[in-house]
């Protein structure tokens, strides 16, 4: 991992502040990261295994990753808002991402974070390329849309568990081959929806799961390439 700093950061959202964490990466970086945390209700926060490991990822090739507690998760002020609410949370985190840094961001998120984020983050042209991981299709009765991706046109980049549960592959597939290109999607194999295996294949799959995103980013961006 290219050297790194852990900084506190304070966003400032329509709901107040938004608890936020920013690994500064390096001075020269030509992109920064944002890194969506899962569902709040169910237990999801920035520290969020997954999202560390995206986060990681993105800190192998300098570049400076933001990650933040959606509303009412952990410091940050405000209520979960179903989705609606965490869209701005998310806008406001691109535009803090963009003042700071004024470089293109790539977005990325985990499970109701990658649903947030990629919506949030289609068809802004700040943002060059969009990650979701665990992108689920319904989850303990909340269904989710993707019908915005026919307009996302950045390239994409989908890892999900071949056992998840809550993005069957029979579902997504087709789901993903709508999109436009560039996009492309990586099954991992004895995974879960969490990326923590399986009971045939009980050892953790969140390091494949970084690995994809390593292997992903300087193919896509070769500026990233490490020597």
């Amino acid at each position: 991992m290219a050297s790194s700093h852990l900084q506190t950061v304070d966003l400032h959202g329509p709901a107040g502040r938004l608890e936020a964490l920013l690994n500064t990466g390096s001075d020269d970086a030509p992109f920064t990261a944002l890194v969506c945390h899962p569902h709040p209700p169910s237990g999801g926060t920035m520290h969020t295994k997954a999202v560390y490991h995206a986060m990681k990822a993105f800190s192998r090739y300098g570049l400076p990753v933001l990650r933040f507690n959606f509303r009412g998760t952990g410091l940050s002020e405000g209520e979960y808002d179903d989705a609606r609410g965490e869209l701005d949370d998310t806008r406001v985190a691109l535009d803090w991402l963009d003042a700071t840094f004024h470089k293109p961001i790539l977005c990325a998120g985990f499970s109701f974070g990658a649903y947030v984020g990629l919506k949030a983050a289609c068809c802004d042209p700040r943002v060059q390329a969009l990650v979701g991981l665990g992108l689920p299709v319904s989850a303990a009765g909340r269904d989710y849309s993707y019908s915005f991706l026919s307009g996302c046109h950045q390239p994409k980049l989908f890892i999900s568990g071949d056992t998840d549960e809550f993005s069957p592959r029979a579902i997504l597939e087709p789901m993903v081959a709508a999109a436009p290109d560039p996009k492309k999607i990586v099954w991992i194999a004895g995974s879960d929806h969490f990326f923590f295996g399986t009971p045939n294949s009980p050892a953790s799959k969140l390091d494949t799961m970084r690995h994809a995103l390593e292997a992903w980013l300087p193919s896509t961006f070769p500026e990233l390439a490490v020597s």
